[in-house]
């Protein structure tokens, strides 16, 4: 029995004036034309669907997950008419199919450039919360997405294992660094759902800089990784698991110790290779379900500019990024994501422009707490995405 296409409520919501108006102040025209003509693929002809559409099409499907793609694209249309002054788009009438072909023309390339350059570390220096001693505080980890059970999507992406066979929906791994203090979520990088989660990091942790203090928890620590962070000139902040050998080498006054980190026994056994590293360790008395002993290590030894206690406290800021794929996978877009697209190239193209959109709402929470003094992170996501959809209704249509 054929479905009936989903169409767009009569009443107003916050994704639609991110779509015509917000994601545009983001990602302006110009810019987005220059992306496409860097990678050949901007519009030769006029006529029919300009590229530049579909890229602001792909910001928008994300945040209309049960909406056919029709719907969307004539609120897009509508939206950026006036803006690119062109009314013949308004009688432009484009099947699911052509804008399929079309999205498969425009590809990964412009919209990956546009997150890339779009999404950075944005947060006030003196905003709290952002900084630690005049350094960004950013946290590493990984998440997953789900997708539509496609043949294409499954040979690429692969599925998760189950108790019995396997997951019903094949899954894109990725690896991010989030702003603890912005919950931005920067650099990300996607690959297969069975890519190790250290080497998807390996091009995020490169994008590290000698502002920021990165912090990521026992999973990704490896000799070799470990280098490659300090290599970028940031202060590392790693939990590491207790099987790894940390000798006393030196006490420090308050409490941590220094060590040497060696690429293995036989490197240890002759002192070559070797790298000096602070370590930090607590137990979290009177919390339960918490692990007897915390064991941290820092590129960063001078424990009076940086005290253990201090340092322990912004290692456990890490949760937030936790919150931020939390915002990014259930409360923009109202609903558990699952991304909509069917063949692997247009999975990725849907997974930049899902994050160029959380973080056009993140931005503009930190406007926000910006006028108001306010940390960022302190405000409520879920609130601010019920209060502009509540408010601006009654403000009639925004111009992008």
């Amino acid at each position: 029995m054929a479905r009936t296409k989903a169409e767009l409520s009569t009443g107003a919501r916050l994704a639609d004036y991110l779509t015509v108006g917000f994601l545009a102040m983001n990602c302006p025209v110009e810019r987005v034309r220059e992306a496409l003509s860097a990678h050949g693929v901007h519009s030769q002809r006029r006529r029919g669907l300009p590229h530049e559409v579909l890229v602001y099409f792909v910001m928008a499907m994300v945040l209309y997950g049960n909406v056919a793609y029709e719907e969307v694209l004539r609120l897009v249309i509508e939206g950026l008419r006036q803006l690119l002054g062109d009314d013949s788009l308004a009688k432009a009438t484009v099947t699911k199919g052509a804008i399929s072909q079309a999205r498969g023309k425009v590809g990964v390339a412009p919209l990956r450039d546009l997150y890339y350059e779009q999404v950075q570390p944005h947060g006030p220096a003196d905003m709290p919360g952002v900084c630690y001693r005049g350094l960004r505080v950013m946290a590493l980890d990984g998440s997953t997405l789900d997708m539509p059970d496609e043949k294409g999507n499954a040979a690429y992406f692969g599925y998760p294992g189950a108790s019995r066979g396997s997951s019903a929906f094949p899954k894109l791994r990725f690896v991010a660094m989030a702003e603890c203090g912005t919950h931005m979520l920067c650099y990300a990088n996607p690959g297969p759902y069975g890519s190790d989660e250290r080497s998807l990091a390996g091009a995020v942790i490169d994008q590290a800089n000698p502002s920021m203090l990165v912090t990521a928890d026992r999973n990704f620590y490896s000799y070799a990784f470990w280098q490659r962070g300090c290599a970028t000139g940031a202060k590392l902040l790693f939990r590491v698991k207790s099987s790894l050998l940390l000798p006393r080498e030196q006490e420090l006054p308050d409490g941590s110790y220094l060590t040497t980190l060696y690429p293995g026994d036989k490197a240890r056994r002759r002192k070559t290779e070797g790298v000096q590293v602070r370590v930090i360790e607590y137990a979290l008395e009177g919390i339960p379900d918490q692990e007897p002993l915390y064991r941290l290590i820092t590129n960063w030894h001078d424990s009076e500019e940086a005290p253990a206690l201090a340092l322990a406290a912004l290692y456990h800021r890490r949760w937030t990024i936790e919150q931020a794929f939390d915002e990014f996978k259930v409360h923009l877009a109202e609903r558990a994501v699952i991304l909509r697209s069917k063949r692997p190239d247009l999975v990725e193209q849907e997974f930049y422009a899902l994050l160029i959109a959380h973080a056009a709402v993140r931005r503009l929470m930190t406007q926000a707490a910006t006028t108001t003094a306010q940390a960022a992170e302190d405000l409520s996501f879920i609130h601010a995405v019920r209060v502009l959809r509540r408010r601006l209704p009654a403000s009639g249509s925004i111009p992008p």
